[in-house]
């Protein structure tokens, strides 16, 4: 095993306790217990053994909605950093990746020496721990296709495993991981392709940005600049300097209807044309979540109390803009936007982000 890279850890002091909101994404969240950083993933074990029960893991804090109240407990912010390989041939090398990890910078850092598989998952905020959570994917790809384990800390046995890819139950947006405070990820091993091109493309939109068809190959750092100016365009890259991305990214997961449901969809949208809609196995079909919010009567822009906002840019984004505003007035915009999805047309929305203390 060799390092590609590593970064020193964090001191392991404990952080003044206060407002949890200077760690998400969204600038919202409450104040908490204490707050105490991990820089490795024997000091994550550690920490997690000593808070109990009452504990909360933070990392990027960009798929997270913290209520107004905040967190009572303990909140361990995991700042584990570093790549290292374990394995590698001819045609693929094999990484094992710290949760704290930030992934946007591991991508880049995949782009920069020739190794393809998450090229397409650029600017995507957050730490790399929090992707097999999430399944995160994006323009065509998933971490799933290019996860092979995850190491865990399984609070339940008390004991550091490995769950192999398989038995991650990994689907759309979600994993064993998901809303289980049984398992802790430590680090993340990734088995990607030796290569300085992309895997096939297979997203439309990004084909057309690229100018070729889908299902051709392009220069990973082609695909990566093409993917971040897309996200960019759409309010998806954090800039500091520009309020309209103070979010969690996509609020809502793009519903997954049966047949009979996706038949119902149509006739109740017959007069705004075919919903935009990409059929999945089992004789499912998944609907565009931004196409329904649209056509419900909530467009870019729509405002919320206190400021809060659908994003100028994409109307799956729930914004901050002004960075004052509760997590209350968040809520209420996006269970505004969720109902009148529902009156519309008879389809359920569902968050993608995780929610503490707070309910939709």
């Amino acid at each position: 095993m060799s390092d590609v890279y590593a970064q020193p850890t964090a001191a392991a002091e404990p952080v003044t306790p206060g407002d949890l909101s200077q760690y998400t994404t969204l600038c919202l969240g409450g104040p908490a217990g204490r707050i105490i950083p991990a820089g490795s993933a024997e000091e994550i074990v550690a920490r997690v053994r000593e808070a109990g029960e009452d504990l909360l893991l933070l990392a990027g804090g960009s798929n997270v909605v913290i209520g107004d109240v905040g967190f009572p407990g303990t909140v361990l912010l995991v700042r584990s950093r570093g790549l290292r390989v374990l394995a590698e041939d001819e045609q693929t090398v094999t990484v094992r990746v710290e949760a704290g990890e930030p992934w946007d910078e591991l991508v880049a850092a995949t782009v920069t020496n020739g190794w393809s598989g998450v090229e397409c998952l650029s600017g995507i905020p957050g730490s790399t721990g929090a992707t097999p959570i999430q399944n995160v994917g994006a323009y065509g790809q998933e971490v799933a296709e290019t996860i092979t384990g995850v190491q865990v800390y399984d609070r339940v046995n008390g004991t550091v495993d490995r769950v192999a890819a398989a038995d991650c139950g990994f689907a759309y947006r979600t994993s064993i991981f998901k809303y289980s405070e049984r398992w802790v990820v430590l680090s993340v091993d990734f088995r990607l392709n030796r290569s300085p091109r992309s895997g096939p493309v297979r997203y439309a939109e990004l084909a057309r940005a690229l100018g070729v068809d889908v299902g051709d190959r392009v220069p990973l750092t082609q695909a990566r600049a093409t993917v971040l100016r897309l996200r960019a365009g759409k309010g998806m890259v954090l800039d500091a300097a520009d309020p309209d991305t103070r979010s969690v990214g996509s609020f809502f997961t793009n519903p997954v209807l049966d047949r009979a449901g996706y038949e119902l969809l149509r006739q109740r949208a017959a007069d705004l044309g075919e919903p935009p809609a990409w059929p999945g196995a089992g004789d499912v079909v998944k609907i565009s979540a931004a196409w329904l919010i649209d056509k419900a009567g909530f467009g870019k822009g729509h405002l919320g109390p206190e400021g809060v906002a659908i994003s100028r840019k994409h109307t799956l984004a729930l914004t901050n803009p002004t960075g004052a505003a509760s997590t209350a007035a968040l809520i209420t915009l996006a269970r505004e936007i969720r109902d009148g999805v529902h009156a519309r047309f008879g389809v359920t929305l569902h968050p993608e982000p995780v929610l503490i203390n707070c309910t939709l």
